[in-house]
């Protein structure tokens, strides 16, 4: 059964729905009825948590290339990336190459142990967590394990994923 509301009603629920962004909305004046898709499935194109996480596989796969122009390339012109090795902020192309270069030298490893995904809409996602990465000293050739804290930060532009933010630190110890 439906139930019928006032007019008056419909249209201010309807109007702070789409205010809101979190429906579209029909009213159909002859009944005084609404209907929104609020509770519908969406066909907005968002990625699935999968597609995001297969975001980070890709970038590691060119990590472990040994390429920094590679890695690179999966970032926007305009990211920021916070390296987890260096303290120095990037926020162009060259600073991000120049940040891989020498990251690249100590043949890194990643390996997600942790990560939390939030697909914000069809053209941004966050994937947050906790990685490891076991590298190799390039003057001793020992090999040790960084863990760290991880956040990617993507963006949709045109038609291709990229990263707009990427913030790596150390994890501390508990306390």
């Amino acid at each position: 059964m439906k139930r019928r509301i006032p007019a008056r009603v419909a249209i201010v629920t309807a109007a702070a729905l789409v205010a809101a962004g979190t429906a579209t909305v029909g009213i159909s004046a002859a009944t005084s009825e609404h209907r929104t898709t609020a509770n519908r499935p969406t066909t907005s194109g968002k990625p699935t948590e999968k597609e995001i996480a297969a975001l980070f596989d890709q970038w590691n796969a060119d990590v472990q290339s040994g390429d920094p122009e590679k890695v690179a390339a999966r970032y926007a012109r305009d990211a920021v990336l916070l390296p987890t090795l260096s303290p120095e902020i990037r926020t162009d192309h060259a600073g991000i190459v120049d940040y891989f270069e020498h990251f690249l030298q100590n043949k890194p490893r990643g390996e997600k142990i942790r990560t939390v995904i939030n697909v914000l809409d069809g053209n941004s996602a966050i994937d947050t967590g906790v990685y490891a990465f076991r590298v190799t000293d390039v003057k001793t050739g020992v090999e040790r394990t960084v863990e760290a804290r991880y956040t990617f930060e993507y963006e949709k532009r045109g038609g291709e994923w990229l990263i707009v933010n990427h913030h790596s630190s150390v994890l501390p110890p508990a306390i």
